[in-house]
Parts: C-alpha cells; sequence; structure tokens
C-alpha cells in the first residue's frame, strides 16, 4: 500500500516534533551535566574524596621528588 503526500507529509511532521523536543531535552541535559557547581552539589562526598585522594597523591609524588632531589646532591 502506498501513502499520499498527505500522510507523507504529516510524517514528516511529527518527525521534525519528536526531533526538535529530544533535541531540546539534549540541550537541558547537556547544561546540567556541565554546570560544575550542581555536579559538586549533587555529588559533595564524591568531590571531597576525590579531592582527599589527588591531595594525597601530588604530596606524596612533592615528597619524592625532593627526596630523590635531595639524595643527588
Amino acid at each position: 500500500m502506498q501513502r499520499s503526500p498527505e500522510e507523507i507529509r504529516h510524517s514528516l511532521e511529527l518527525a521534525r516534533r519528536d526531533l526538535a523536543r529530544s533535541l531540546e531535552e539534549l540541550r537541558a541535559k547537556t547544561v546540567e551535566l556541565s554546570d560544575w557547581r550542581l555536579q559538586f552539589r549533587r555529588h559533595r562526598r564524591a568531590a571531597l574524596i576525590g579531592a582527599v585522594a589527588a591531595g594525597f597523591v601530588l604530596g606524596g609524588g612533592l615528597a619524592a621528588l625532593t627526596n630523590w632531589i635531595a639524595g643527588r646532591r
């Protein structure tokens, strides 16, 4: 069965509306996910644990570098 031109136009219009709605949802989600302040508020504990871990890694790296430099003298 072949569709009429009007049915095809209607189908295309529905597809355009659906695509526009999906695109708007994607934009909103992108803005939400890229808002670091919002993400920090939502995941405060994980952010603090990550900051502490990074501090230990950087502190240990600096201590090792200092010891290595001191050992070369």
